[in-house]
């Protein structure tokens, strides 16, 4: 008999086995933005007070914008180390959208104080010497990653909104950046801004100059505006 797979549920589970071996300050880290065809990938570090738990944690984009505020509000009061790092769209660039979301998570890691004993990893893992556990669709599975994609997409939905009114036109406000209609057409008749991803393809076939041998990022990620 088929059976319909069963949907993840956000929880302490993971975080319990890192307590159950020891470690004290367990850090969940996720990343937002890599699909967007402007602006930073933004990664955010998070850890969580295992004695105040906070309601509702899931994955960002599975919340309303006004939901994921709250979210942030509280994991700011009440976790004990919050930190966030970007890579702007040239070092993506250059780098490739899979290496710079890992040295975003990286900085953001970096950035946490108190320093963390142990990671939780959206997808992959990071080049740091910390024991760590990468978790496919972490974000909906541990309360430490989910609140680290909260925190990540509040950030970078406020730049977003700041750089609405630098690049008008492009409506980022409303897509945060992502590949949608009206995006797609605001680039044809606009051309990239100097904040847009030339190595996407949709950037590349509306710049002036798309032959700039960069190597090209392929948009195959799921994410939302």
């Amino acid at each position: 008999m088929n059976r319909t797979p069963t949907k993840p549920r956000c929880s302490r589970r993971y975080e319990r086995w890192a307590w159950g071996r020891g470690y004290r300050l367990v850090a969940g880290v996720d990343e937002v933005g890599r699909g967007a065809l402007f602006g930073p990938v933004v990664a955010a570090a998070v850890i969580l007070d295992p004695r105040r738990p906070i309601r509702g944690l899931n994955d960002s984009k599975q919340l309303a914008p006004e939901e994921r505020q709250r979210l942030a509000a509280r994991i700011r009061e009440t976790a004990l180390g919050v930190a966030w790092a970007a890579v702007d769209a040239a070092r993506i660039d250059l780098i490739n959208i899979y290496e710079a979301s890992r040295l975003a998570m990286r900085d953001a890691v970096l950035a946490l104080h108190p320093a963390p004993d142990c990671l939780l990893v959206d997808f992959m893992k990071i080049d740091l010497p910390l024991p760590q556990r990468a978790l496919v669709h972490g974000d909906c599975r541990s309360v430490s990653i989910a609140a680290a994609s909260i925190v990540a997409k509040v950030e970078r939905d406020a730049w977003m909104r700041d750089w609405d009114a630098v690049f008008p036109g492009y409506q980022l406000a409303q897509h945060k950046g992502y590949t949608t209609p009206d995006h797609l057409q605001a680039l044809q008749e606009r051309g990239p801004s100097p904040l847009h991803r030339r190595s996407y393809a949709p950037v590349a076939a509306a710049s002036p100059f798309p032959d700039d041998g960069l190597p090209q990022n392929l948009d195959l990620f799921d994410e939302q505006p």
